[in-house]
């Protein structure tokens, strides 16, 4: 979902850099290479693991020479200089839960090594002037991930809150942020079912393009 939403081509100015942070497989960052013809996309993670799979995956795909990967920690790209138009990341998302046992997984799903507030304060910084963080992180974070990052200078643009299906509770945000302070924020609901189907018509639309 963050790939196939992440930035409104509708409305926005196509992007020259594009960073795709804690990228694992690099999915997200393959599927923003096929949306964004022109864009030179960056991903990033901590873990060698993920970073191999991911050159691996670059290297195989027609965008090769677009995309590159890099083992390094978000919040040490500030020193290398960088700027992006669009920064996205399906962050850590476990901040109080019981640790699983496996360290790789414990890392990929958990807030300690990337809190949110480094998270934020970090994009903020690579941010250009006019350029986007888009997020997906769990719903009952809302609150504080808006508070947040209006302390480092970030404002939501888009917020959808996605449902698993109708009649169930919201169990993911999808949030853009930007530097724009008094930018009206367009909210919306989705759901990935229907009552009668594993994938709603909403669904589909947004992410029928990455599917053979």
């Amino acid at each position: 979902m963050l790939g196939a939403w992440a930035l409104d081509v509708q409305r926005d100015n196509v992007p020259g850099t594009i960073l795709d942070v804690g990228t694992g497989s690099g999915l997200i960052a393959l599927m923003l290479a096929q949306r964004f013809a022109d864009a030179q996309i960056d991903a990033i993670d901590i873990d060698p693991a993920a970073v191999n799979q991911a050159e691996e995956n670059f290297a195989r795909s027609p965008w090769s020479n677009r995309l590159r990967c890099k083992q390094i920690a978000f919040q040490d790209l500030v020193q290398t200089g960088c700027q992006y138009d669009v920064i996205v990341s399906n962050p850590p998302y476990f901040v109080d839960s019981l640790k699983n046992p496996d360290a790789q997984r414990r890392v990929a799903r958990h807030t300690d090594t990337l809190s949110y507030e480094e998270l934020l304060s970090t994009g903020a910084q690579l941010l250009t002037e006019n350029g986007s963080l888009s997020l997906i992180l769990p719903a009952e974070s809302e609150t504080a991930i808006l508070a947040m990052a209006e302390s480092v200078g970030l404002y939501p643009t888009r917020l959808v809150r996605v449902y698993s299906k109708p009649g169930k509770p919201v169990k993911r945000l999808l949030i853009e942020l930007r530097k724009r302070k008094g930018s009206p924020c367009e909210q919306s609901q989705f759901y990935i079912e229907s009552e009668s189907s594993p994938r709603s018509d909403e669904y589909t639309a947004l992410t029928k393009e990455f599917y053979l």
